[in-house]
């Protein structure tokens, strides 16, 4: 009975391996044939992500099914990593965005600091980094005192981390998708 249990065992682990390899696998095709079609879409999508796909579909030439088809793919490949709505920070009341560089007591304590980060809601990014800080958080405050609050009370509190430096944004400038570049050889095809 245990022989039979270990071979069944065994076969359902070669199994979630297999999935997990021909996962791995379908993502690398996909990046790799990242098709001018596909590039379109992404240009169109990253400038509206509320558009029909039926609009998408027509700009492109093509049916909706395939434009369906092929954001799934590009979803399931990680290429497309999520749609939302963006929230005025200053509309809820937080009119401070601040950088946070954090210097860690060991590189290798960066993990345990963002399971802690996670429990702090304004906290919204967090880099790991070279350079002079360990990681780079952002994170939004309604004003200076809670600012100080989340610096004094939070921040320096968590286990590892030895000094922060604060760079308070006065204004965001800039704010777009990464471009999506279609060479005229991609063009022609």
């Amino acid at each position: 009975m245990w022989h039979t249990f270990l071979i069944f065992s065994f076969k359902k682990l070669q199994l979630k391996y297999l999935l997990l390899l021909t996962k791995c696998n379908l993502k690398e095709r996909i990046m790799e044939k990242i098709d001018f079609l596909d590039k379109k879409i992404l240009s169109i999508l990253s400038k509206n992500a509320r558009i029909p796909f039926k609009d998408v579909a027509a700009e492109c030439n093509v049916s909706r099914a395939a434009i369906h088809q092929r954001v799934q793919h590009l979803i399931d490949a990680d290429v497309i990593t999520g749609s939302g709505f963006n929230v005025n920070p200053k509309s809820l009341g937080y009119s401070t965005c601040t950088y946070v560089g954090i210097t860690l007591e060991k590189g290798s304590m960066y993990k345990s600091v963002v399971e802690q980060l996670k429990h702090i809601p304004e906290v919204v990014e967090c880099h790991f980094t070279t350079g002079p800080y360990t990681m780079l958080v952002k994170l939004y405050a309604k004003d200076n005192e809670q600012l100080m609050d989340l610096l004094n009370g939070k921040l320096q509190g968590i286990h590892g981390v030895v000094a922060t430096e604060t760079l308070i944004s006065l204004e965001q400038s800039l704010k777009r998708e990464i471009p999506i570049v279609m060479d005229d050889q991609e063009k022609k095809e």
